[in-house]
């Protein structure tokens, strides 16, 4: 991820920077592209409930000039272009089965992410023999970027588990979910855990509200979230919240070793959150339905 040193005494800049972070651009050796086989893994294991989704509950019937998909957070591509393979070459096979081949539409892809992104290589790295228009969105999607009932089928993956910004209690060292020595909620006292999930309920309902307003009548979203399942038992089982806690420990001797004080180097959040389950708080006074909802495993 890149980031730049951010003076941790003046809110307004810590506030403004937190907004900018974005995965590295570019094809070196540190970047996301070459980084991201994870990610890579989760498509693989939601291919085929895309798959059957688009084929079960999509309709046909509506006749399209352009089919506009949005893929929410796309970074700078590898992954995103495999997603929206898997999702234009399913929808094209959903209007052959149904004998529509005369009428497949343009497909048209929306790719959204901050306005930092390395949307460059994004566009250097399209594949050349592909099934649809690309559009580059910069902006963030807790709130909208698109036109209202402009989209047909929204997507994200490994996304929505990132925070619009840190809460402002555990950077509050008078507030009980001060968060001293910590980059994450892990092994945290409960305050510091519910300001994360507070946190974490608002971005969520800012964005589905957004994709509410952008969705047309009919459309479909399909979410990929990374989360901790309820069965995870920390003393027995091993996930990367083992690594979050080395980073921390690391970034922590960092901050003292460059800041003149350890109430300074505490300031240092990672702005990420693992949810152990999928509320359904957002949802209430939307009128978005949720179809299917499936926990898969994915070791990568």
């Amino acid at each position: 991820m890149e980031n730049r040193v951010v003076d941790p005494n003046n809110s307004e800049e810590r506030g403004r920077m937190l907004g900018q972070y974005v995965m590295n651009g570019g094809q070196g050796p540190n970047s996301y592209a070459r980084n991201s086989s994870y990610q890579g893994g989760v498509i693989d294991v939601a291919k085929p409930i895309i798959e059957e989704e688009i084929s079960k509950r999509l309709d046909v019937k509506n006749h399209f000039s352009t089919f506009r998909i949005a893929d929410f957070g796309c970074s700078t591509g590898n992954n995103s272009f495999a997603a929206m393979k898997i999702v234009t070459e399913a929808i094209k096979r959903k209007f052959e089965t149904d004998g529509q081949t005369s009428q497949i539409p343009d497909f048209q892809v929306f790719f959204n992410d901050k306005a930092a992104n390395d949307f460059n290589t994004l566009f250097s790295s399209l594949p050349p023999k592909r099934l649809y228009y690309a559009t580059g969105v910069p902006g963030s999607f807790h709130g909208c970027v698109l036109p209202k009932a402009s989209v047909h089928f929204a997507y994200s993956s490994c996304t929505l588990h990132w925070l619009s910004e840190v809460p402002k209690e555990v950077a509050d060292k008078t507030s009980p979910a001060w968060n001293k020595g910590k980059i994450h909620y892990f092994g945290a006292r409960k305050e510091v855990l519910e300001a994360y999930s507070n946190q974490y309920g608002k971005d969520v309902e800012a964005f589905l509200n957004s994709r509410a307003e952008e969705l047309v009548a009919g459309g479909l979203m399909a979410l990929l979230v990374p989360a901790v399942p309820a069965f995870w038992n920390p003393d027995t089982s091993y996930t990367w919240i083992t690594e979050i806690d080395i980073l921390g420990s690391c970034l922590m001797d960092l901050a003292e070793k460059c800041a003149p004080t350890t109430t300074s180097g505490a300031r240092s959040y990672a702005t990420t959150e693992l949810r152990q389950r999928l509320r359904g708080e957002p949802w209430r006074g939307r009128e978005i339905h949720t179809l299917k909802l499936q926990i898969t495993m994915s070791f990568c």
